[in-house]
């Protein structure tokens, strides 16, 4: 029986080694192939140029996640649960919320999602533009980034500078509220009154909502559930995920208010009782996923 498993973990390892070579060899390839339309991009700010140079640097970035949908599924078998996407539309505008629990819910968000709303745009500190070459392929893609450390106002103008063309362009724009990876201790430091979540931060919400909130279509809150444990990503190159669940609900979101208001403490009260309603159906959600599953026949 040692040996057996011994054999196993050997196989696994080699699974995990190809795969990161894959994954790598992938990033390396599409960041190739993207720096001269980037360059392009930085080179000729016209509108004229950059629509044309916009679609292929995105239809590159959805063959990254389409390549590593592909070695996901080669390495493990993986069951996938996607629920409440029927209604998405690729063509909209949509602020995502989730819950995070481990680097590989990335590619579960891209592969559950990428075809079905517009390619999602993560909010990246302004300092991560001048990271060399992610830098500038985060800004070919139009990834929005946040100036935090002043007043309000002036985080708020360079921000909204940032997600100008995306008042033009459809987007989807995700937001980990937790700010972190959840883990139990975490949980229990904070004293955060959830079973399987952190307390919710409404800072980068309130951001997104006072940069673009007149476009957002809806807000989709979604949960991402692992009934066999959470994976690390080096369990992911290895093929040991076996379930994933992610579940989507598209929500109203809370009335915008005008000019100043914005950023008072009064908006943000109101902000944050709405982020707690919606974060306390979350945990009962992620709790009666994993009830259900519990449930099942072994053999299941």
């Amino acid at each position: 029986m040692t040996g057996r498993f011994a054999g196993r973990r050997a196989l696994e390892a080699i699974k995990g080694c190809a795969a990161a070579l894959v994954l790598g060899v992938n990033v390396l390839a599409i960041f190739l192939a993207m720096m001269p339309f980037a360059l392009a991009k930085l080179c000729l700010p016209f509108a004229a140029v950059r629509k044309p140079i916009d679609r292929i640097l995105n239809g590159l970035a959805e063959t990254w996640i389409a390549v590593n949908g592909w070695w996901v599924g080669l390495v493990g078998r993986v069951r996938w649960e996607v629920q409440g996407v029927e209604t998405l539309r690729r063509r909209g505008w949509y602020l995502l919320g989730s819950n995070h629990q481990s680097w590989v819910d990335i590619l579960v968000l891209q592969k559950a999602l990428t075809g079905r709303v517009p390619l999602l745009k993560f909010f990246l500190k302004r300092e991560l533009m001048y990271v060399p070459f992610m830098g500038l392929a985060w800004w070919a893609l139009d990834f929005p980034f946040m100036r935090r450390g002043g007043s309000f106002a002036r985080d708020l103008a360079a921000t909204r500078k940032s997600c100008e063309r995306f008042r033009e362009i459809p987007t989807s724009v995700i937001n980990f509220l937790e700010g972190t990876r959840f883990t139990p201790e975490k949980r229990d430091a904070q004293g955060a009154d959830f079973r399987h979540l952190l307390a919710p931060k409404v800072g980068g919400l309130a951001m997104a909502l006072s940069v673009m909130g007149d476009r957002f279509r809806s807000y989709l809150d979604v949960t991402i559930v692992y009934p066999g444990g959470v994976p690390s990503f080096w369990d992911l190159l290895c093929g040991r995920m076996r379930e994933v669940v992610v579940h989507v609900r598209s929500l109203e979101l809370p009335a915008l208010p005008k000019g100043s208001d914005i950023g008072s403490a009064a908006y943000r009260r109101q902000l944050s009782a709405w982020v707690d309603e919606v974060w306390r159906a979350k945990d009962r959600r992620i709790e009666q996923i994993l009830a259900e599953r519990a449930a099942l026949p072994r053999a299941a």
